[in-house]
């Protein structure tokens, strides 16, 4: 598509797919992700005309003339100017490779990733039921169908799968019998404030710093807006002093 096909025209001014484009950019981010959706693009350019028709009835009401539009106008230049003068102050930020490697070896404690366990279980409300479940699977009746038949816990229709968790997400008592269990190991009863528990441990994880490179891009995002906002608070400094 060309640049500059004419999408409509109103009152004599053409509207081209440049005009639209631009119009689209001048949207919420959330909103542009859309840019591309062909019923979006005519809502858009629906919007676009709409906004055209507006700005010529309003030259025709010569609301143009007006001492209010002046105002609006003059506060515009100026927000528009303010605007154009913080893009190029910093325009020129950047952070480099170097820095971000420093912030990450540096703050290595922000990265880190706590030991976790992917862990099974079953819950029943007396000890006696919980023995007479664990026998069962210990006899070769499966984990998982035990938890589906007995468990209270809206985990037994899954299996009585938790997903995976880390320290401090689980009450004391389950956290300490889970994190010590051996991997594919049923362990109970595990008495805590809900009940009795049989747990099972399908798999861990242990405490492990993320790589550089998959935080490498959020360093960067993080460290560019600190040293954009340094700029912006140097330059602010710098024009209190010279304008006012």
């Amino acid at each position: 598509m060309s640049t500059q096909e004419i999408l409509a025209t109103v009152a004599g001014q053409e509207i081209t797919s440049a005009d639209l484009e631009a119009f689209i950019q001048s949207m919420p981010k959330e909103q542009q992700m859309y840019a591309s959706n062909p019923q979006f693009r005519q809502h858009a350019l629906d919007q676009l005309i709409n906004a055209r028709l507006f700005a010529k009835y309003a030259e025709d009401m010569k609301m143009d003339e007006t001492e209010e539009f002046k105002t609006i106008l003059k506060n515009a230049k100026k927000d528009i100017l303010a605007s154009m003068a913080i893009g190029e102050t910093v325009k020129g930020v950047e952070v480099t490779e170097e820095e971000m490697k420093t912030f990450y070896e540096e703050n290595s404690n922000y990265f880190e990733q706590g030991a976790n366990v992917s862990a099974k279980h079953i819950l029943v409300k007396e000890e006696a039921k919980c023995q007479e479940i664990l026998e069962e699977i210990v006899a070769g009746k499966a984990f998982e169908v035990a938890a589906q038949e007995y468990s209270t816990c809206p985990s037994g229709q899954k299996g009585g799968d938790l997903g995976e968790f880390g320290k401090g997400q689980m009450v004391k008592e389950f956290e300490e019998a889970a994190f010590n269990a051996e991997i594919g190991q049923v362990v109970g009863p595990v008495a805590t404030q809900f009940g009795y528990h049989l747990i099972k441990v399908e798999a861990k994880n242990e405490a492990s710093v993320t790589p550089f490179e998959e935080v490498k891009e959020q360093i960067r995002r993080n460290l560019l807006q600190q040293k954009q906002n340094k700029a912006y608070g140097d330059k602010v400094a710098e024009l209190k002093a010279k304008y006012m």
